[in-house]
């Protein structure tokens, strides 16, 4: 039970980055809906279940080293090709945002230059992306309880400090603009871009467990549990959002308001996350090109750092609105291979090694 749990927090880390911290996720896909917003996260927390269950169990069941270890096998050679890529985008793209975020977070919490905090951020990476993978997954676990305490804690404040009539709140909450017009396009595509986002990971994590059942039910837990915290940001954004609308990190600001010092607490936890999803973007886009703890791998990882450190200069805000519409509606592709193969588990039987690099003529 041990393992799962800890597989379940690690994929909540990867899952939940430095957008969910903010608050400004959840306002965009979610709380703009209203009420209706509750319905979408109902229907975001069946998909991640499922998809986290689905992703752990093909890693573990392939013993994969990297994404493509299985990516090739349920898509063939040619789509295989395609999502591989696909991938390789969005990890680099996304570790490239998280980078930015740093900058961003420190320049703004603590009014430093913004290459200072992208710098730490880099560095701070580096130091961590060459561990393998059992290391990687409780350095990401080990913070994600402190946040999970502080959306509780938050939620419940908000559910019994609101004053503010249901039907006002309501209101205000339709008035913001969603990244997508339809709920449940919302929902799926939220789904989609996390599930992108996290895929890699995923798979490394449950390829680091033999056991197909514990990685399976680790990777259920986690997709709930991403849910539920999905819910209760939602429930404290909602009911302040006459005070939080107008803010980039509504979350930060709920806190700030009730402490100043546990606004800036979680301010490191903000920046936790964002270490967070940038260690599994990296590490994952790394274990894709070169075995983990080779030289290679190493020295690949910090030139890649380096050009994301370069690359966040185009600034967070920036790099958000050129990324993030794109990767939810390209992991739809991603999405669909996953259902087939768990559906037809034909696919990948269990005991038999995944397509390798060489086979699917990666290179």
């Amino acid at each position: 039970m041990k393992k799962q749990l800890q597989i379940a927090s690690a994929f909540i880390g990867t899952i939940i980055g430095a957008g969910f911290a903010s608050g400004q996720e959840i306002l965009q896909y979610f709380t703009s809906f209203g009420l209706m917003g509750i319905l979408a996260i109902l229907v975001s927390t069946l998909m991640f279940s499922y998809m986290g269950m689905t992703l752990t169990r093909l890693g573990s069941r392939a013993r994969a080293r990297s994404h493509g270890d299985v990516i090739y096998r349920i898509s063939g050679p040619y789509l295989g090709k395609v999502i591989d890529y696909i991938l390789l985008f969005i990890l680099f793209g996304i570790g490239v945002v998280m980078i930015a975020g740093g900058g961003s977070a420190v320049s703004q919490q603590f009014g430093l230059p913004f290459f200072v905090g992208a710098l730490i951020m880099t560095l701070l990476v580096a130091m961590a992306v060459v561990n393998k993978v059992s290391r990687v997954v409780n350095i990401i676990g080990s913070i994600t309880p402190l946040l999970i305490l502080f959306v509780v804690a938050v939620s419940i404040y908000c559910l019994a400090t609101v004053e503010t009539p249901l039907a006002e709140l309501n209101a205000i909450a339709a008035e913001q603009t969603p990244v997508i017009s339809n709920w449940f396009m919302s929902a799926l595509n939220y789904v989609s871009f996390n599930i992108a986002v996290g895929c890699s990971m995923a798979i490394l994590m449950g390829g680091d467990e033999a056991d197909e059942k514990t990685a399976a039910i680790g990777g259920l837990l986690g997709g709930l549990g991403v849910g539920i915290l999905i819910l209760l940001s939602n429930m404290a954004i909602f009911s302040k959002i006459d005070v939080v609308a107008a803010f980039d990190l509504p979350m930060l600001k709920i806190v700030s308001d009730l402490s100043p010092t546990l606004g800036l607490l979680y301010s490191f936890i903000l920046l936790g996350m964002i270490f967070n999803t940038a260690l599994s973007m990296f590490f994952s886009f790394g274990a894709r090109f070169a075995e983990v703890q080779t030289r290679r791998f190493k020295v690949f990882s910090l030139a890649t750092l380096a050009l994301a450190f370069v690359l966040s200069f185009v600034g967070f805000t920036g790099l958000v609105s050129i990324f993030y519409p794109v990767f939810g509606y390209l992991g739809l592709l991603l999405m669909a291979a996953l259902l087939y193969a768990s559906i037809k588990r034909s696919v990948l039987p269990a005991g038999e090694p995944a397509l390798s690099a060489e086979d699917a003529g990666r290179f």
